[in-house]
Order: C-alpha cells, then structure tokens, then sequence
C-alpha cells in the first residue's frame, strides 16, 4: 500500500472516529457515575476505559469491584460481557490482505468496538488497518476522558442529563446500519430478525437469565449463519469488494 493511499485511510479513520468518540464521551461519563460509587478515581476510570473501552465491560467491571468480588470473578464477568468482540474479530479477519503482518491484526484485534466494526466492516475491499488506527486514535481517548470526567465532577449533573446523552451512542449505531440495509435485502431481514429476536429473548424464561452479551453471542451466531445459508457470498461478489476484474 502507498504512503498516500494510507495516509488516507489513516484520515479517514479520524473522520469516522470522531462522532463515534463522542457518543462513547457520554455513555463513559454515565459510567463514571458507576465507576465512583465502586471507589475508583479518575485515572484508575481513565486506564479502565482505555483498556477495555467496553460499555456492558466497564458495568460489569465497577458493579463487581463495588461487590468486592474476587480476580477470578471480574475477570470472568468481563470476559463474558467482551466475548462478542471473538466473533467480530473472525469476521474482519476475513476480510484483511493475506500478507497483513501479524502486529496490525493484533493491535486491530485490541481495538475492536461495536461502532468501530461497524464503519470499518462497511467499507469496499480489504480493511486497512490504518483506518483502525485514526478511528481508535480520535474514540477511544474520548472514552477514556468521559470516565475520567464523569468520576470526577460525580453527581454534579441531574440524572435526567446523564441518560439523555447516553442516548446519542444508539442513535449512531443506527445510522451506521441503515444504510447497508437500505442496500441488501438480506442485510434488512437480518437487522429486522436481530430487534425481533432479542425483544424475544430477553422475555423468554431461562434465556432472559442469560446476561446482555452472551445473548448478544448466541443471536449472532444463529442470524449470520442463517443469512449465510439464505444467501452466501459468490466469488464475483468477493472479487467485486476487493476491486477485481
């Protein structure tokens, strides 16, 4: 890849990273609520966020260090909450250049986000990983920040304003999957299955025991597996995204 082409994508990493680092700045301050009433302080938030940078992570992170839980369990619990991101790193894995050295799939891997999955896995061709590196440079410190601010001004802001900003997170998330709908049958039928799916299944007995992520889990393996049954990838297709004849 050329200095230029990279120097691009590594540009256009930061314009997708920006909106996305904001929403992550509100929902991180909500958490930093949580975060304090654990007794963390704002570096300890900080290094947390900038480490993990996942939401239902973090919660279950502070919730069991508020329980006064021991290694094992908030490992184990983060490790659940996380282990969507296994499935969305075998996912973009496919779609990286063969010769990508192994440094760039790991340093990806590390900063694999729902929101960051989601602008990078839209766009034609192989992923670049620099356009990972300006979207996780611009979001992922504005995480970070959030948490840091939300422990230290602590109950300042009514609760009511807390929660209208963590809403500007899912709004995004949103926008990012409507336009790929608005394409592809097939992509539609699987949104629309997802929001079904999961209303059923935090309502269905034993399976709404189950926590947010691993649900998350069981629902992605079955809805991708179907549309890829429904409607695999063909060659042409692939050669299509990766800009051959």
């Amino acid at each position: 890849m050329k200095i230029n082409e990279k120097k691009k994508d590594f540009l256009d990493g930061l314009r997708d990273g920006f909106p996305i680092g904001m929403g992550y700045f509100a929902v991180a301050f909500s958490l930093g609520f949580i975060a304090r009433k654990a007794g963390m302080t704002p570096i300890e938030g900080y290094l947390a966020s900038v480490l993990n940078h996942a939401s239902a992570g973090e919660y279950g992170l502070y919730t069991s260090i508020a329980e006064l839980a021991t290694y094992a369990e908030v490992a184990l619990i983060t490790f659940i909450a996380n282990a969507r991101y296994l499935l969305m790193s075998c996912s973009l894995s496919q779609r990286f250049d063969p010769n990508a050295p192994f440094f760039h799939r790991l340093l990806v891997g590390f900063g694999i986000t729902d929101e960051i999955f989601g602008v990078s896995i839209a766009r034609p061709g192989y992923l670049s990983p620099h356009h990972f590196y300006g979207a996780m440079l611009m979001s992922i410190p504005l995480w970070g920040l959030g948490n840091f601010l939300g422990i230290w001004l602590g109950n300042l802001l009514p609760g009511h304003i807390t929660s209208a900003l963590s809403v500007a997170l899912y709004g995004m998330f949103i926008a990012i999957i409507i336009p790929p709908a608005k394409k592809e049958k097939v992509i539609s039928a699987a949104v629309f299955a997802s929001f079904l799916l999961s209303f059923g299944a935090s309502q269905t007995p034993y399976i709404k025991d189950l926590s947010a992520g691993t649900r998350t889990i069981i629902l992605t393996v079955i809805i991708s597996t179907v549309a890829a049954l429904v409607k695999p990838v063909k060659d042409n297709e692939i050669n299509q995204m990766e800009g051959k004849e």
